[in-house]
């Protein structure tokens, strides 16, 4: 891909800049937290810190697809606040730990409905009175939830749940449990559960009123935790609660808890999220209206709510081999959906959060070392493997090309060479390297998108080798990264399935999604025309070759964004869709910035525009897809700065339009990158200069700061 020259199109300008950064403004004003949490974004509204351990909010039911995060914004009872939850995921995990207030003493049905208009919610900070006028706020520190009920009585009761969930397909998921309850004001002890993962969480709970009676709830069939009624006399009506959790012990917890929120104050925890939060914001500064921040500063704050770093205060954490570990400069990070943010949201923190990056590939490298081979996906730092590829490949490679020294990169390169040689889950190499390709009869499903995932992979650890000098190395991964082309059918144009006899699936429909839980197939939630882009996130000029040039390349696309649909599933990926561009899942996010490389560079730019507008909002339901971890989120935020890494890893950004009239970006080495828009909006995309529309910037170049000027 070849390089922008700056005096191309993006201009160094010193001396000229003409916005000006306002000073000290709160950004969190600016963020809804309730955007993506009315249909498929799979948002949240609850409070939680930056790539913290906790994730406190209300929870209306405790299984179901549409309620993985635990919460639709249109669901009218709350059945109690867990502690912990995911952004945006197609699966529930967490949901631990379920507080519950209410007035009445009783024994079950304690789930209430709420007043809608006294649902408030800001980053760091969530409040709603329910219909038994129980007023409930939360906040939070990284590791520590804190809750504050206000009772309409002197007498209140709580529910605390250890049984509770975000359930995916068991009907139980407490393997066992031991719990104590200490004095009259803690309850402390640890769970094993059994969902997505396999895991452990410790927790100490403390409350700032002693309870006059604990009632042991029955337990029903198949249940190991306890529930229990705590009943508090209170003189000023107010109950506060603080949930300290661990993946180590409960020693781990309490840690915490004393390092974190000694004291009880509520509102100084507040404002401190607030502070927090507005240190992340303010990284990126745009010039648009209310509306278009709202929907920006949303996205930015949801990119840096996961991963989690679930290290205790003192760096110690709990290893995918269950071993108690030490994290480098305590941090460990978890719900990592690779999957997903290796394609935007991690090359994002490259730029915007880099003081993270090396804690990120560090928790790669560990959990490769304990594990036996590199994360797929991860919650609570165990792996549920429920998607293919080895994508911690490309974010490791990511930061190794893009500079990052945090980090050892031999033992990097022996895991990640570990991880794509002996044989795991999801990746059969001894299957993959006889016959070029997965074949169909050899495998139960996905044998297309396994083989063109693993593209991605194997071309990025010859790209790393390369520079360590490792020809041979090298060679023999940029060998494996081609055999997508063993699947190019020529006479469809599609990568299509083909058997250990080298016959071609039939029948084959290039419009039929399949998934494997839902309609077992080739494709991973996608179609064989949303996959067929896989390799251009790397091998552009090869996939151009295979469709016999830049000409055939532009119809390709021209279809693709123009065939309709067969019966949209939301389920097998199909969401947001353009033709057969389904923006919803991730496979398609690149897809639009290939018309740079094709006879039609702006209708590149006109789709770009037409996704922005489109599929984001500032509504509850302004979010059409799972954000799955700030993936959805990343790709939004790279649109509005004009450019986006079709190939993760290279460090190159190919050229969009801004969605702004300037930006400012915050580097993290006390640099910043102004970008301005002198392209006139109003008069369409046609002044944009196409001399330049096929090249790219580098991220090297971004780094150095200074002023961006489209014109």
């Amino acid at each position: 891909m070849k390089r922008l020259s700056y005096f191309l199109v993006l201009f160094m300008v010193v001396c000229f800049f003409s916005f000006k950064e306002e000073k000290q403004v709160d950004y969190t004003q600016y963020v809804s937290t309730f955007i993506g949490t009315d249909g498929t974004g799979h948002s949240f509204p609850g409070p939680c810190l930056p790539f913290g351990m906790v994730q406190p909010g209300p929870d209306n039911v405790n299984q179901g697809w549409d309620y993985t995060s635990g919460y639709q914004y249109k669901d009218s009872m709350i059945a109690g606040f867990s502690q912990t939850r995911a952004n945006g995921t197609g699966i529930s995990e967490f949901g631990d730990i379920l507080l519950q207030p209410f007035t009445v003493d009783k024994k079950d049905n304690f789930g209430s409905s709420y007043l809608k208009e006294t649902e408030k919610a800001s980053p760091g900070y969530y409040a709603v009175t329910l219909k038994n006028k129980v007023h409930v706020a939360l906040t939070c520190t990284e590791r520590v939830a804190y809750h504050q009920y206000t009772y309409p009585t002197n007498t209140g009761y709580l529910l605390v749940d250890l049984q509770h969930g975000l359930r995916f397909i068991t009907d139980s998921l407490v393997l066992e449990s031991n719990v104590q309850i200490e004095g009259n004001n803690t309850i402390s002890g640890y769970c094993h559960t059994k969902n997505w993962v396999n895991r452990k969480y410790f927790f100490t709970i403390v409350f700032n009123h002693t309870f006059s009676q604990a009632t042991l709830l029955e337990r029903k069939a198949k249940e190991a935790a306890p529930r229990y009624v705590l009943q508090f006399d209170l003189k000023n009506q107010i109950l506060e609660t603080k949930i300290a959790l661990s993946t180590v012990s409960v020693a781990g917890a309490i840690q915490n808890l004393n390092k974190e929120l000694p004291n009880w104050d509520f509102t100084k925890t507040v404002n401190k999220g607030k502070q927090i939060w507005n240190s992340y914001l303010n990284r990126i500064v745009i010039d648009a209206d209310n509306t278009q921040k709202t929907i920006f500063y949303s996205c930015l704050y949801r990119l840096f709510i996961q991963p989690s770093n679930i290290a205790d205060v003192d760096g110690k954490y709990r290893g995918a081999d269950d071993s108690i570990r030490i994290a480098k400069n305590g941090e460990y990070y978890s719900t990592l959906s690779l999957w997903d943010t290796y394609r935007a949201a991690n090359p994002l923190y490259t730029l915007i959060a880099p003081e993270r990056v090396n804690g990120i590939v560090n928790t790669l490298i560990e959990h490769s070392k304990a594990a036996g081979f590199l994360p797929i996906w991860t919650a609570w730092g165990q792996d549920n493997y429920c998607m293919i590829g080895n994508h911690a490949i490309p974010v490791i490679v990511d930061a190794y090309m893009k500079g990052f020294k945090g980090f050892d990169a031999n033992t990097a390169m022996d895991q990640m060479i570990q991880s794509t040689t002996v044989n795991h889950i999801n990746s059969n190499w001894s299957l993959l390297e006889k016959y070029g390709y997965y074949p169909f009869d050899s495998l139960d499903n996905e044998a297309v998108s396994r083989t063109l995932e693993h593209g991605v992979d194997d071309y990025c650890i010859a790209l790393m080798a390369e520079k360590m000098g490792k020809k041979a190395l090298a060679k023999k991964y940029y060998h494996r990264a081609s055999f997508y082309k063993n699947l190019f059918d020529t006479s469809t144009k599609q990568m299509r399935g083909k058997d250990s006899k080298g016959q071609w699936r039939n029948p084959f429909n290039p419009l039929m999604a399949t998934s494997p839980m839902n309609n077992p197939g080739d494709y991973t939630e996608a179609n064989a025309w949303q996959y067929f882009w896989t390799p251009a996130q790397y091998d552009v000029k090869g996939v151009t070759q295979l469709l016999q040039g830049k000409k055939g390349l532009t119809e390709q696309l021209d279809s693709f964004f123009s065939i309709k649909s067969l019966d949209p599933n939301k389920h097998l990926g199909q969401e947001a869709m353009i033709g057969q561009y389904a923006h919803g899942n991730e496979p398609s996010h690149h897809i639009a910035y290939l018309y740079a490389f094709s006879e039609k560079p702006l209708k590149g730019k006109d789709l770009i525009q037409q996704i922005y507008q489109q599929f984001y909002g500032a509504s509850p339901s302004g979010m059409i897809g799972n954000d799955d971890c700030g993936q959805m989120s990343a790709w939004y935020i790279f649109a509005t700065l004009g450019f986006y890494p079709v190939n993760p890893v290279m460090g190159d950004f190919v050229l969009g339009m801004p969605q702004v009239a300037n930006a400012l970006v915050r580097l993290g080495n006390q640099k910043t990158l102004h970008i301005t828009n002198q392209l006139n909006h109003n008069q369409g995309l046609t002044k944009f200069n196409e001399k330049a529309i096929h090249t790219s910037i580098n991220y090297h170049d971004l780094k150095k700061g200074g002023n961006l000027v489209f014109q």
